[in-house]
């Protein structure tokens, strides 16, 4: 039991410590290994088999000749080293392979010997029953015998009776060492679980090791210390096995001071001259001992030759992972010098972000280096490269160095808003942040996020989350408040949070929205964010804030900062929905330090309708270039969809723009999908059916007309939710999301209003045909297919104009009329669906058009 639960640890640890194959061949034998060792550990689940002599003989026969395969595969395996490193990582695999058969083999044996000595010490528990009966009788005659005889006698009965009951005494005492060993047994029992446990996770460990084998060949200077971590955690892991292992010796060691005792008992049995069946109990008992003290000391020499084999591999594998880095430095270094991701910019943006409010860098410092960043100068990629184990002062000199005035083309864009996909999201805007920036800094925009962190949002979407060492006090109701500055990078954007120390704890609400004193929470939000701006020194080109939670930054920015000399930047507000304008009592301006006399005005934030004050509208007055997300919804807020605010928008109409949304294409993409059941394209569409199956089961839902197609409704009535063929699901799941798009063949918007409407476009990535009503961005996104006005090459829908029953039923009928009579031609519709480009690069494009027309402005001006 003992060598099974040492040699199962140890055959973990020598998995856990092997380097990568990195061949498919490698991986081919690395899965017949597998199955080897899983049927050797199902062998060991059957009940143990009587071993004879021969049958030992045989195994020790095999267990040479598996030591001697290994040990000329060794050999082999040190004369291939030199001529490719992989291959000779793969050797070493295959070694600890066979190591962990022999060990799986001698697990065997022990078992089955622990199962005999069981059984005979059952038979020895047995025997001393016996014998403390024995001895019961033998009291009860000697007290019956003593009253009879003379004084003579009865004191060398006492004598005899005496002897008796120190035999007794040595007896229970026998028990109570038995009872240790039972213990002992029962504690090499739960060292064998835990091996088989380990052993478990190590097949676990094994498949995602193997996932990971390309990887190795494809090492960037990225991953270099993550792969070094994964090591250190292997380290740690053989640690923990080999001190299990130290644990069931010590166990094994206290046989030792139990021999001793056995030693002294029967050298006590033996003086008192007590019964040959005493003598021989004793006997069986040292018998015994040395037999588990055999086993243990074989199975301890096999685990020692086993460690010195495994460190030989462990040095092995370090040499050669460090060749593989160093080679993949050398060629990322000479071939990859703009392939960086923009993930590794962004944190190096941060990086000197953080220097520069930590007042570790000087503010034109800070600039120059924030410029070389945007240029992706390659000169930062590798001083930040070569700085593993490099103290930041260090750093921090090496980027100075290289600190050199320059100019670029590009534009430094901050967005300020509430919600960002896929940590804070909420609705659209969300998209909008992260799909938006990421176009934009793909087109050589050094591009920035500021949002509020909230308690609910989702951290783990966030890389590199870190608080600076830096507070910054803004001005709030009177007071001066100190806020924390976290920084980190979603979706390779670098991105700064704002933590309040504000009692009111405004962004510690469980919620994004909907609390009593929103007007409050992000007009503190958005003074801190210019607060933060102004205070980093940042010569920012454009600031973008989003709908009226942030829309207090135009007049701040305008009335507060641009006195204070900030004034670089030039401001864009993008409304979403004029349905949410933020209106409040004028007085509550003053919270965040604006001048309420000077904005309670009509010509600038005192709403058209009462006497409120509205931020909206302060922010179309204040703003140089205000959007909307498509062009239809731009022409409908002009009339009575402004919501109040039509005539503001056509005083202001020379800076007002529709730019249709975009959706993030590597997000919502059915080829590479990892929500979907099977994934598909365009060419290959078989992927939909089997989703409308899963979905179909998933949800519960009849499979009898399958050929039917799946639609999702909104606001469907309670009396159908127990319809075979509807389901009413009132809740945010995006993994079903995903199922929904990939399984609907239509996807139905009936919209009262759509400012943009981000689903049409996902239904049609995902080949689901939309049937929508002709309003805001649906009208400027879906062309009806019987239209002969419009291009054919342009019609991807259904769609209808007036709200009503009579209208949505036409588009209905009309759809399902191509679906099931003329199914070549709804096939065709569903791939130019999926092929039209919905992504940001054309809306980040008019964006970027607008922003340098702003950007020229504002320099002429200076």
């Amino acid at each position: 039991m003992a060598c099974s639960a040492a040699a199962g640890a140890e055959a973990t640890r020598l998995l856990f410590r092997r380097p990568a194959p990195s061949s498919i061949a490698g991986r081919n034998r690395l899965t017949v290994s597998r199955r080897t060792r899983h049927r050797n550990l199902r062998t060991g689940a059957q009940p143990p088999q009587k071993s004879t002599p021969s049958a030992n003989y045989r195994n020790r026969v095999n267990i040479q000749r598996e030591r001697a395969g290994a040990s000329s595969d060794d050999e082999h395996q040190q004369k291939s080293e030199d001529e490719n490193g992989l291959p000779n990582i793969l050797g070493m695999i295959q070694n600890a392979e066979k190591n962990i058969l022999l060990l799986n083999q001698a697990r065997l044996q022990a078992l089955e010997r622990a199962d005999k000595i069981l059984k005979e010490k059952e038979a020895l528990q047995q025997k001393i029953n016996i014998l403390e009966i024995k001895l019961s009788e033998t009291g009860a005659q000697s007290e019956l015998s003593s009253e009879g005889k003379s004084d003579a006698e009865a004191l060398e009965f006492d004598v005899l009776k005496e002897e008796n009951m120190l035999l007794k005494d040595d007896i229970n005492f026998l028990k109570a060492k038995l009872i240790e060993i039972t213990e002992t047994e029962e504690s090499l029992f739960k060292l064998e679980k835990e091996r088989a446990l380990l052993d478990a996770s190590l097949r676990e460990l094994e498949c995602a090791f193997i996932a990971a084998q390309s990887d190795m060949l494809k090492l960037g200077p990225m991953q270099h210390d993550a792969w070094w971590e994964k090591v250190e955690n292997l380290e740690e892991l053989l640690e923990s096995t080999a001190n299990q292992v130290e644990h069931a010796a010590g166990i094994l060691d206290g046989y030792h001071d139990f021999q001793d005792t056995v030693d002294k008992l029967g050298a006590s049995l033996g003086a008192t001259n007590i019964s040959e069946f005493c003598l021989y109990l004793v006997d069986i008992l040292k018998r015994r001992v040395k037999s588990i003290e055999e086993r243990f000391q074989a199975c301890n020499r096999e685990m020692h030759s086993q460690i010195e084999l495994y460190e030989h591999s462990i040095v092995e594998f370090h040499d050669t992972l460090s060749k593989i880095i160093k080679e993949s430095e050398k060629k990322s270094m000479e071939h990859y010098a703009e392939g960086m991701p923009s993930e590794f910019w962004s944190r190096i943006s941060l990086l000197i972000d953080g220097w520069s409010l930590e007042k570790k860098i000087s503010n034109n410092d800070a600039n120059i280096l924030r410029e070389m960043a945007w240029k992706r100068d390659n000169r930062l990629r590798e001083a930040y490269l070569s700085s593993r184990g490099m103290a930041e002062r260090e750093l921090i000199d090496s980027f100075l160095k290289m600190a050199l005035p320059g100019t670029s083309s590009g534009l430094h864009i901050v967005h300020i808003a509430a919600e960002m996909a896929p940590v804070a999201k909420v609705g659209g805007l969300a998209d909008v942040i992260s799909g938006l920036g990421k176009a934009l800094q793909k087109k050589g925009h050094l591009v920035e996020i500021i949002l509020p962190k909230y308690d609910c949002m989702q951290h783990n979407q966030i890389n590199n989350l870190k608080v600076l060492d830096v507070v910054i006090q803004s001005y709030f109701e009177g007071n001066m408040f100190a806020n924390k500055i976290w920084t980190g990078t979603v979706e390779g954007l670098p991105v700064y949070f704002i933590e309040p120390q504000h009692p009111g704890k405004f962004f510690w609400r469980a919620q994004y929205y909907g609390e009593h004193d929103d007007f409050k929470r992000f007009s503190y939000f958005s003074r801190v964010a210019l607060e933060l701006l102004y205070q980093s020194g940042k010569k920012v080109d454009i600031i973008h804030c989003h709908d009226w939670q942030t829309a207090f930054v135009a007049p701040l920015y305008w009335d507060v900062y641009a006195n204070l000399g900030f004034n670089s930047a030039r401001i864009c507000f993008t409304c979403h929905n004029f349905e949410y304008q933020g209106t409040a009592p004028a007085q509550d301006l003053a919270y965040c330090g604006l001048d309420v006399e000077h904005l309670d005005r009509p010509d600038r934030m005192r709403d058209n309708s009462h006497g409120r004050i509205n931020v909206v509208k302060g922010a179309i007055v204040y703003s140089n270039i205000v959007t909307t997300v498509s062009p239809t919804y731009a022409q409908e807020v002009r009339s009575e969809g402004g919501r109040g605010l039509q005539d503001t928008l056509k005083i202001h109409s020379k800076k007002f723009v529709g730019i249709l949304n975009g959706i993030d294409t590597d997000t919502w993409n059915p080829s590479t999908d990892r929500f979907l059941k099977v994934q598909y394209s365009a060419n290959d569409l078989y992927g939909k059916t089997a989703n409308k199956a899963a979905l179909r089961k998933q949800l519960k839902m009849s499979s009898a007309h399958a050929s039917q197609p799946l639609r999702e409704f909104e606001g469907i009535a309670d009396q159908f939710q127990n319809n075979n063929n509807i389901r009413l699901i009132l809740k945010y799941d995006d993994a079903l999301s995903h199922m929904i798009f990939a399984a609907s063949d239509m996807f139905i918007v009936p919209s009262m209003f759509e400012p943009c409407g981000l689903t049409q476009m996902i239904a049609m990535r995902y080949g689901s045909v939309p049937v929508v009503r002709k309003t805001g961005g649906l009208n400027d996104s879906v062309f009806d297919f019987d239209d002969e006005i419009i291009p054919m090459e342009l019609r991807n829908g259904f769609t209808f104009l007036k709200a009503d029953e009579q209208g949505f039923d036409s588009a209905l009928e009309r759809a399902f009329n191509y679906y099931h009579r003329k199914p070549e031609v709804w096939k065709q519709l569903v791939q130019k669906d999926m092929k039209i480009d919905f992504s940001w690069d054309t809306s980040a494009s008019q964006y970027e058009g607008i922003y340098q027309r702003a950007a020229v402005r504002a320099r002429a001006s200076t």
